[in-house]
Order: C-alpha cells, then structure tokens, then sequence
C-alpha cells in the first residue's frame, strides 16, 4: 500500500500489529520544558519540542488585554492548532487505512472562551466546548466520507483530551 494521503499505511499498520503483540509499545511518553521569559519585548514563553527527526523552539506571547503584547500565538491558538493537526492527522490516517483517497482536507476549529476566570473576575466555564468543520474534497461518496469522521472523533487523542477528564497533577520544585 505504501501512502495514501501523505499517511505511510504500512507503517501504521505494522505499529497495530506491534501494539496486538504488546499493548506497552503503545504507551509513549510526551513531555515538553518551557520557560517563562523575562526580557521585555520578546515573547513571554519559550519551549523546546523535540520530535523523531529534530527539535523545534516556539514561542507564545499572551494578549495585551491578558498582560503580554502579542508578539507571538497565545497559549489557546497553540492548544488550538494542536487539535486542529490531531484531528486532521487521525481523519487522514483513518482515511488512508480505509483504503480512501483523498484531494484535500481542511480543518476549521472554534473555541469560544470567557476569560474572566483566568482573571479572577468570576467562576464561569472557561468555554462551553469546541467546534471542528473538515472540508474534505474526494471522489469517495459523502456517507463513507462521515463515516470516516465519526471514526476520526472515535480514536482521536485530541478528542479524547478535550472529551474526558484527565487526571492533572502539579509539583513544585524549588531551588
């Protein structure tokens, strides 16, 4: 099979076959280090995101109204956009493994928020949910193409995050 829509199906395929021999090859461990900056004028957060091949530095700058200057996408654009690629990813590889090509795939993703809990104004639901519309363009009819999406929402790590509560702990370090 080789790729189908830019998704290495053998390679996923092989993955599932792995994982059905040991369910702890699933398991990987994800962590990113970041640090606050505080030069003024440069962005006010800076990580490291290494990944198979290399490594990555981004930056996030807050808002004026949130106390930054808006230098840089804000946490929740970055929160936003790793959903949208999660999403796109998986609806491509479900795709892919489905054996359907497709010519174009488009994620639009909307979160409304109300900041005034992160404000300290009031206790409001930070945001009643999010939105995700795919634009997808193939020749495969549209029911195949929904099935496909409701697939996509089934096995989606970033649905599942956004979906279910996840246990969240913290600790501080001093030194």
């Amino acid at each position: 099979m080789a790729k189908i829509n830019n998704v290495d199906v053998d390679a996923m395929h092989a993955f599932a076959a792995e994982i059905a021999k040991d369910p702890g090859a699933a398991k990987k461990l994800k962590s990113v280090t970041g640090r606050w900056v505080f030069t003024d004028g440069k962005p006010q957060f800076s990580a490291d995101i290494d990944y198979p091949r290399g490594k990555l530095t981004t930056e996030t700058d807050f808002a004026p109204f949130m106390g930054g200057a808006g230098l840089k996408p804000d946490p929740v654009s970055y929160c936003m956009y790793g959903f949208a690629s999660c999403f796109a990813g998986t609806y491509a590889a479900v795709a892919a493994a489905e054996g359907v090509q497709i010519s174009s795939l488009e994620v639009t993703v909307e979160n409304e928020i109300d900041l005034s809990r992160p404000m300290g104004v009031a206790d409001r639901p930070v945001t009643q949910g999010m939105k995700a519309t795919l634009k997808v363009r193939s020749e495969t009819p549209v029911e195949k193409l929904e099935e496909i999406m409701k697939l996509a929402e089934e096995r989606c790590p970033g649905v599942y995050c956004i979906t279910n509560p996840i246990p969240f702990r913290t600790r501080l370090e001093t030194s």
